[in-house]
């Protein structure tokens, strides 16, 4: 009973099913969990054990009378502080919004709450989620369970670090350039962008629409790609408050999910043509790539002719900073995280046709990258050029003994904002030190079936829900 903690959603899901555990039996364990490791990680802001635990026990009473419903019933979740709930402080990381608690839950946390799942609490983030890592003026140093020396990238940092650390099971989080991917890669675990509109974005913080609308994702954390298909099971479809959000009918993302890639074919590069990677993850993404010709797919390395879309992406982030708060720089200046500041301040020197142009070079990036997914149905990458490194750096200045840009560090994840498309990230090897690296599964436009299908498949041959950090 004491090691509830390491079960799959999945698992607890059964469990629960057959009445071989409580709800409130998985909440106190994992609430005891979040005591012992959360202030050595800081991974949680803002924690309802009170609430939780009332839920739980209501759950229980439910199970008692026959009337448990819901596909994740009784199953512990966490909301990364971007993403509003109701009556649970949702601060963006932000001393602007330290004491800020929504009137409404944003529609992926009703979906969850219908579906059963407990909310837990709020996970840390950077401030509005501007950079891949996770610290932030409001809420100190998120670290990586792996090495807490290490950060555990971001954005959606903290929501990482609790899944891989036993935290609870599933953890909503969000990515605008990679902060789904890059903290799952750091952290040992999985992490899916879907496709955009595929879970719908409402309400949003005024003045971050433009942003948020058009290269943010909400996604799964999740130990196992089965916990992820469990979940966008119930966080997708269609909702007319997003007018992004994708039509058609619900996907049966758990039932498909286990068969198999045979007869795919997979385009692979460590480059991209124009990022610097360090050996260490190319060799680990080399290795994984071979796993995938044994699943009976046809795989075949590939050089691109793809220009960097560094200042575009850049212009466009800061722009729409820029748009959502530069009016108040002069008054918060101090006070907020001095990288965000700078990027507000690119923002604000901007013009309306720097912003076109940056729009336009978005759709010429598609135009070349579009005829390359007629032919292939997958492309792997590295999820990140690095391993992990020290807290306190936003980004790595050298990458194999190169200078390099700071949006090298997201070379292989922000693209795939820029174009839509879902992309996932799965743990494919550990350095000697202990420290995981991921593999990035990046699917046609809409086919987030087929990223998930070969994620399971990677996963069932080369697993990694037994390796846990040392933490606690």
């Amino acid at each position: 009973m004491d090691e509830l903690w390491k079960l799959s959603g999945l698992e607890l899901k059964t469990k629960i099913g057959l009445k071989e555990i409580k709800p409130s039996e998985v909440m106190e364990v994992v609430l005891e969990r979040i005591e012992k490791v959360n202030p050595k990680l800081n991974a949680f802001c803002t924690l309802d054990p009170d609430s939780a635990m009332a839920q739980a026990r209501k759950a229980d009473d439910l199970m008692a009378r026959g009337k448990a419903r819901g596909l994740l019933f009784g199953i512990p979740v966490s909301i990364k502080d971007l993403i509003f709930t109701k009556g649970i402080r949702t601060t963006f990381g932000s001393k602007m919004h330290e004491n800020f608690v929504p009137e409404r839950d944003e529609v992926v946390v009703e979906r969850l709450k219908a579906a059963g799942a407990i909310i837990l609490g709020k996970t840390t983030t950077c401030e509005f989620g501007y950079k891949a890592v996770t610290d932030s003026p409001l809420w100190g140093i998120t670290r990586n369970p792996w090495d807490l020396q290490m950060t555990p990238a971001g954005s959606s940092g903290g929501a990482a670090a609790a899944v891989a650390s036993g935290l609870g099971p599933l953890a909503v989080g969000s990515d605008g350039g990679g902060s789904i991917r890059a903290p799952a890669s750091f952290c040992g675990i999985f992490g899916l962008k879907p496709s955009r509109g595929r879970i719908p974005i409402y309400p949003l913080l005024a003045g971050w629409e433009a942003l948020d609308r058009r290269l943010a994702h909400l996604g799964p954390l999740t130990r196992t790609v089965a916990d992820a298909a469990l979940m966008m099971e119930v966080m997708t479809g269609s909702d007319d408050r997003d007018p992004l959000s994708l039509p058609g009918k619900k996907i049966s993302f758990a039932r498909e999910l286990m068969k198999g890639i045979r007869g795919f074919r997979i385009a692979w590069s460590t480059d991209l043509g124009n990022t610097v990677a360090d050996p260490l993850v190319k060799e680990a993404v080399e290795s994984a790539v071979q796993v995938f010709s044994k699943l009976g797919a046809r795989v075949e390395e590939i050089k691109l002719d793809s220009p960097p879309m560094h200042d575009a992406f850049q212009l466009l982030f800061a722009a729409d900073c820029a748009g959502a708060i530069g009016n108040r720089l002069e008054e918060w200046k101090d006070r907020l995280d001095r990288g965000l500041g700078r990027l507000i301040e690119i923002g604000l020197k901007a013009s309306a046709a720097d912003y076109a142009r940056a729009v336009n070079r978005c759709h010429d990036f598609w135009d070349r990258l579009q005829p390359f997914f007629d032919q292939y149905h997958l492309l792997l990458t590295p999820t990140l050029p690095v391993t992990p490194f020290p807290t306190g750096i936003d980004w790595p200045r050298e990458v194999a003994g190169a200078k390099v840009h700071p949006l090298n560090y997201l070379a292989f994840t922000y693209p795939f904002n820029l174009t839509g498309q879902p992309a996932a990230s799965v743990p494919c090897a550990w350095t000697t030190d202990g420290l995981p690296i991921g593999l990035q599964i990046v699917g046609r436009r809409c086919d987030d079936l087929s990223v998930l299908k070969a994620a399971a498949a990677f996963e069932e041959a080369k697993p990694w829900r037994g390796k846990w950090p040392k933490i606690g």
